[in-house]
């Protein structure tokens, strides 16, 4: 049984016979994955296996051809609770080129604000708290333009945070960004899933995640041939902690950006 089915706890994201083709191929097949809240649950696989894809379906940016996608146990076509999910692709662009730190970060409490209404104290401690985690205190007032490819992914990690969400998906969150800044977002992703906050997190590498995952789902061709404790879900892959999968640049924002 899942762990996500136990009675008693809630689902904050349900995927069940989840089919999802590119190009007329399939590259996502049949999946069904569960999470609950206040879980931690790493999404692994080797090269193709479909992880990108699946975590774009789950977000509703790729379209899927069968099967269905619940959050907080709404369908995914009738859900509008999107200031409750943080999401941070692998690889980004930034169409706003003009755009400083600040104001990139602020976006991220476009859903908990009111149109037009200046940013509260609650709003611009927010953004200062998930801009220090990343440790981009210090570039506020600088332009994207002006970051590197890790810094600017670190810039998309601060803008999830600052929503406060229930639920964080984030897709290769450490690449290019430096060990200091990986412990600190290890350490806060821990405070989040302490007070009932769930994680989904695509990996390659587990590192400074490790003591956070409670589970592992392992994808090999598009479908889930583990789905268990973290060190089972490594072992089903040969015993490799680290995995690479290649994702298409599919301009998310306009833009990319590389580690």
């Amino acid at each position: 049984m899942s762990l996500a089915r136990e009675p008693g706890v809630t689902e904050v994201l349900a995927a069940e016979d989840l089919t999802v083709e590119l190009g007329g191929l399939p590259v996502v097949r049949g999946i069904d994955l569960h999470l609950r809240r206040g879980e931690a649950v790493a999404l692994m696989g080797g090269n193709g296996s479909g992880k990108s894809t699946l975590v774009r379906s789950l977000m509703g940016l790729t379209p899927f051809q069968r099967g269905e996608v619940r959050l907080f146990g709404e369908p995914l076509a009738r859900f509008g609770g999107w200031e409750r999910v943080g999401y941070v692709p692998q690889r980004s662009a930034i169409a706003l080129r003009n755009a400083t730190v600040k104001e990139v970060v602020a976006s991220g409490r476009l859903a908990r604000r009111t149109l037009f209404v200046p940013l509260r104290q609650a709003d611009r401690n927010a953004i200062a708290d998930a801009v220090a985690v990343v440790g981009l205190a210090d570039r506020l007032s600088h332009h994207m333009t002006s970051l590197s490819g890790g810094q600017q992914q670190r810039v998309l990690i601060a803008r999830a945070l600052a929503g406060e969400p229930d639920l964080l998906v984030l897709d290769e969150p450490m690449a290019g960004v430096d060990l200091k800044s990986q412990r600190a977002l290890a350490e806060l992703l821990a405070e989040l899933v302490a007070v009932d906050k769930s994680v989904l997190v695509v990996l390659h590498e587990i590192g400074s995640l490790g003591a956070l995952i409670d589970r592992a789902i392992v994808l090999q061709d598009g479908r889930v041939i583990a789905d268990g404790p973290l060190h089972l879900g490594v072992a089903e892959v040969g015993g490799r902690h680290e995995f690479d999968e290649p994702v298409p640049d599919e301009g998310w924002l306009g833009g990319t950006v590389e580690p």
